[in-house]
């Protein structure tokens, strides 16, 4: 299972898919699959399923790269959360864009802030070395 890790040294290529389907426990993988269906929802209410899988494939793989290309090489990678923020980031753009009624705006202001939450605590564990396994 280990050899599905994304590790930052020596890295294979298809570790920047198959990491975000790994978790480092059980914690992680519920937290990721609830919020996969809280923001996952508001993505597939406008672009459907496949727009679902696309986003979450294409921000999971940009979120790998960008963790290889800023953190320490001796890291190791595990989990959706970049595909995650992906989706919120998502659904946020979504709701600021479908018009300017004030049910869209309180959404994308809940989601908004807790997009900005997610990245300060991505930058805090990056900060104090990552999380451990």
């Amino acid at each position: 299972m280990k050899a599905l890790y994304l590790y930052h040294a020596k890295h294979q290529w298809w570790q920047y898919l198959t990491h975000q389907f790994c978790h480092g426990s059980l914690q992680h993988l519920s937290s990721n699959l609830f919020q996969l269906c809280v923001f996952g929802r508001f993505v597939e209410e406008t672009e459907g399923g496949f727009g679902v899988m696309a986003i979450f494939l294409v921000c999971g793989l940009g979120a790998a790269l960008a963790s290889v290309l800023c953190s320490s090489p001796s890291s190791v990678s595990v989990g959706a959360s970049g595909a995650i923020f992906g989706l919120f980031a998502t659904s946020v753009l979504l709701r600021l864009m479908s018009g300017p009624r004030i049910k869209n705006l309180l959404e994308a202001a809940v989601l908004g802030n807790f997009v900005v939450r997610q990245v300060l605590e991505e930058l805090r564990y990056q900060v104090s070395g990552g999380l451990t396994l």
